[in-house]
């Protein structure tokens, strides 16, 4: 990509401009929040890289309207939709974020700029799987960690879950909702406590003590999980637990660092903290999705894009207020004349 310009699908973009908001990702939290905020008539440019984290999966789940969509055709479908309120998209990586003056400086992995009032960060996170041989390259189809977004294509299947955390015995019986085949793998895990052997019981889920060696497929899907000694137990589907890491190094340079984000008591991954409305520590900065919510579904993301985005205007509309108070409270001045002559005369100014 040029230095000098980033390029967008309906030309290309200086890459010194001046944007009221730039939103890095454009996944669906970002793209919700581009668009509310295109709508709003602000001056909006999206930076993405193009790896969205639902890529394997065959389908979007749970988004009304919308259930079974594939994300890549729901990421189009809003990118258009952004476009046609003037939104502008730029493909690539942000590096940093720094102050410039009372904006901010956004710089991508080519060297690029460009300047911004606001920042909406929705740049989500990485998953972090454990390390066992074949898990990666199934991620997504047999391998699975949301029981909402992939249970239901799994119903009455042969159901594996791999304990990494002390959140294991709950997957197992969460899990259970869509199949009465479920087996608790214990791998790395700690030991159940005895309420929850007995809870595991009860529901017929049967554990399988020592470590997985290996996860085993065939014609592209997961097929079975092989176990140190050399046994294969047969599953459709592996259930694990990723280490959620937030995509967020590039806001250091602004002093927004992540924090730990627990579940259950037990640290699941890494968050950018925010309040309600997604707006950071940082003045001026918002996030959205799974930069802060790593539990968020694509439905969820995308509400949260939206309630950023409103709030972003809003406070865009506050700062232009204050301006313009403070501008008529000024002494009558040069360019104050200018201006009103231009709104009184027009071209008919001209000679006098």
């Amino acid at each position: 990509m040029n230095r000098q310009m980033v390029r967008d699908a309906a030309g290309p973009v200086d890459g010194g401009r001046r944007y009221d908001v730039v939103v890095i990702g454009g996944g669906a939290a970002g793209l919700a929040g581009a668009l509310t905020l295109s709508r709003a008539r602000r001056s909006v440019l999206v930076v993405d890289d193009g790896r969205p984290r639902n890529a394997p999966a065959e389908g979007v789940h749970g988004y009304l309207a919308l259930d079974g969509t594939p994300p890549r055709e729901l990421l189009a479908a809003g990118r258009a939709e952004v476009r046609r309120y003037g939104g502008e998209f730029a493909d690539g990586t942000v590096v940093s974020a720094e102050r410039d003056g009372a904006d901010f400086r956004v710089t991508l992995a080519d060297g690029t700029g460009v300047r911004a009032a606001r920042l909406l960060v929705t740049s989500g996170l990485t998953d972090e799987l454990p390390p066992v041989p074949g898990l990666a390259g199934l991620w997504g189809t047999g391998v699975l960690h949301c029981p909402y977004c992939h249970g239901w294509e799994v119903r009455d299947q042969p159901i594996g879950v791999l304990a990494t955390s002390p959140m294991a015995a709950h997957q197992a019986l969460l899990w259970r909702q869509w199949s009465d085949d479920v087996m608790l793998f214990l791998h790395t895990g700690p030991e159940p406590t005895d309420e929850e052997y007995e809870q595991l019981a009860a529901r017929g889920i049967a554990v399988v003590d020592g470590p997985v060696a290996a996860v085993e497929s065939a014609d592209g899907r997961l097929s079975g999980v092989r176990l140190a000694g050399g046994t294969v137990i047969a599953r459709r589907a592996l259930v694990v637990a990723p280490r959620f890491t937030a995509r967020a190094g590039f806001l250091a340079s602004l002093g927004l660092r992540a924090e730990d984000q627990e579940m259950r008591g037990t640290v699941i991954g890494s968050r950018i903290a925010a309040d309600p409305t997604g707006q950071t520590s940082v003045p001026g900065v918002w996030v959205a999705g799974n930069v802060t919510s790593a539990t968020d579904q694509v439905i969820g993301s995308a509400a949260a894009g939206v309630r950023a985005g409103a709030v972003i205007n809003a406070d865009l509309i506050d700062e232009e207020a204050r301006r313009a108070v403070a501008a008529r409270s000024t002494p009558f001045s040069a360019e104050q004349e200018r201006r009103t002559a231009e709104r009184v005369l027009g071209d008919g100014r001209h000679g006098l």
